[in-house]
């Protein structure tokens, strides 16, 4: 069910995320891809940088169990980038495979806004203007 969850500072990959969830019998793939933008909150971005709890992994398969629990899926995949990244950089890449799309894209939905709430991964952004902020759990 859980094929992939990773939490690294190397560049994330689409296609394996993409690929970890792969199932013959999944009538339906979903891939859902955060990327790095340049503003938050009409703030100007200037860089950021994502740091991560050592329990992060078993934190992501513990909150991907409950998604495959709660919603039919055939496979899961998760990965979050933490370090210093550029605008434009892929910070995290989820995916789902289901028989169905509805199950396919409540399940991606579900993992990316999981994530986000509870996987202990904190977004530390500065500002063009000079000013900084720590982001809870992203």
């Amino acid at each position: 069910m859980i094929r992939l969850a990773t939490v690294r500072e190397t560049p994330l990959s689409v296609d394996e995320v993409y690929a970890a969830v792969g199932d013959p019998a999944a009538g339906g793939t979903t891939v859902f891809v955060g990327t790095v933008r340049d503003h938050d909150h009409a703030r100007a971005v200037a860089r950021l940088s994502y740091s991560a709890h050592p329990s992060v992994v078993a934190e992501l398969e513990t909150v991907m169990a409950r998604v495959a629990g709660d919603v039919p899926v055939r496979a899961l995949a998760a990965a979050h980038r933490v370090g210093d990244l550029e605008i434009g950089d892929v910070a995290v890449v989820v995916a789902a495979s289901a028989d169905h799309r509805a199950e396919a894209f409540d399940a991606c939905r579900r993992l990316i806004d999981d994530l986000k709430a509870q996987v202990p991964i904190w977004k530390h952004q500065t500002f063009a203007d000079g000013g900084d902020e720590w982001v809870g759990a992203c």
